[in-house]
């Protein structure tokens, strides 16, 4: 089979059988096929997408290009959590401790930075000394003896998603649904959990900019999900303004820091209670939400989850004394404050332009090969239903020596639209769930 007759047939819209997918990325993995070609057929598959029997091919072909980790050994049902990201989504950095803290043991890997997207990664990589890379057999003693490990993607699992999550980063096939769902379920599949629960986020800062698509992607991962005996509940959630106030590296990880130590955003926080109580209750650890969110507000107050991740953050050998204070993290020399061109009242945020804006300050990556500044990034002073005046601030850049300061500016500015509307109703976090069971 040519690699290169496989891409024409799926750039014409004929189907590829599992043994065709399994071919192309084998070769992928093994260096038969080039970059060139993947990049080739993944926007073949971006126009054309690809029926459900290839999409569940092309799962089992990058869970079988290396090994996956058994956790069996480990007491307690395995849980796991994913985000499709989001701008501001800092959520996995709270929730985890919390619902490890809570008895339900948390085997997290985690991705950097996608689009105009932040990763989990690249933000706790801003704790002085945490190191996210780690082997298997450390990601298993961490989950035996810490309940959590917060590391990124290995070598050894899933090596054709490794590659092919950051080719599509810098190749614009990011959005594609067969392609999120094969890149999350192949990595959640190898790492050995019992259960997952899923965030698809909605909207304008999202991949998937409204909530057909989002219900599209969702029934893929929970047909996978459930197909492979791993219980799966999905939560689709609103991305249509910055989750929190912070978007960034290090000051995203402070602002889920708060919240483990009691305060952050209120849409921060709401959000960590409800994944946290559905990762509970996969857990077998509560029987319903209530009981979930009372569980997880209990490990918040008594400061239990807040040393659950001190514990991890010493374990995976970052400093714990570091995570008290906002100045043990990295922050940038200088600020500069953006003015609403207009007075009225903010009745839209166009999350992307946030997210993109971020990056040109060198938050996040324009080639792979990027660095990432961790201590940037953008504080929104204002959200949707907000009434502003002329000149007042609306968001504070954290800047390098006015790095991509003037094309920040200028996308912020595009981002805020202000009208003389009246009242702006926000619309509600969770947009629709995919309960237990359903396929």
């Amino acid at each position: 089979m040519w690699a290169s007759e496989l891409i024409r047939r799926k750039r014409d819209g004929a189907g590829l059988c599992p043994e065709e997918i399994e071919h192309l990325i084998r070769g992928y993995v093994e260096g038969d096929v080039g970059d060139e070609q993947m990049a080739a057929f993944c926007m073949a598959v971006f126009f054309q997408g690809m029926s459900d029997e290839e999409t569940s091919s092309l799962v089992k072909a990058m869970l079988s290009s290396g090994d996956t980790v058994d956790l069996c050994g480990i007491e307690g049902v395995k849980v796991d959590k994913h985000s499709t990201g989001g701008v501001g989504d800092k959520i996995s950095i709270c929730l985890a401790p919390l619902v490890a803290a809570c008895g339900v043991p948390v085997p997290m890997m985690s991705g950097r930075a996608l689009g105009h997207t932040g990763g989990t990664l690249d933000k706790l990589s801003a704790i002085p000394g945490f190191r996210t890379e780690q082997d298997i057999t450390t990601y298993q003693r961490l989950v035996e003896t810490h309940g959590l490990a917060l590391i990124g993607q290995t070598p050894e699992l899933a090596p054709a998603d490794r590659r092919l999550y950051a080719l599509r980063d810098v190749t614009a096939t990011v959005e594609s649904v067969p392609l999120i769902a094969a890149s999350i379920m192949s990595k959640k599949l190898a790492e050995g959990i019992d259960a997952l629960v899923l965030d698809v986020k909605v909207g304008s800062g999202a991949f998937m900019k409204t909530l057909s698509e989002a219900q599209a992607l969702a029934e893929v991962l929970s047909a996978i999900g459930w197909g492979a005996n791993k219980p799966t509940r999905v939560i689709l959630t609103d991305m249509d303004r910055v989750l929190g106030r912070m978007v960034g590296n290090a000051n995203e990880t402070w602002e889920a820091i708060e919240v483990l130590q009691g305060g952050g955003p209120d849409d921060v926080r709401e959000l960590t209670l409800i994944l946290g109580a559905e990762m509970l209750i996969l857990g077998q650890r509560v029987g319903s939400e209530a009981e979930g969110r009372t569980l997880l507000m209990e490990a918040i107050d008594s400061g239990k989850g807040f040393e659950k991740f001190q514990e991890v953050v010493a374990a995976q050998g970052g400093d714990p004394r570091a995570v008290e204070q906002r100045s043990g993290l990295p922050s940038a020399p200088h600020q500069e404050e953006i003015g609403a061109e207009q007075e009225g009242t903010i009745t839209a945020i166009d999350a992307e332009k946030v997210g993109w804006a971020a990056m040109r300050l060198g938050a996040g990556r324009g080639r792979a090969s990027d660095s990432i500044d961790l201590g940037v990034g953008i504080e929104m002073m204002v959200d949707i239903g907000d009434c502003v005046k002329r000149g007042e601030v609306v968001a504070r850049l954290s800047h390098r020596d006015g790095y991509g300061t003037v094309e920040a500016r200028k996308l912020l500015q595009q981002a805020l639209i202000i009208t003389n509307e009246g009242f702006i109703a926000q619309r509600p976090l969770v947009l629709d769930r995919i309960e237990e069971g359903k396929q």
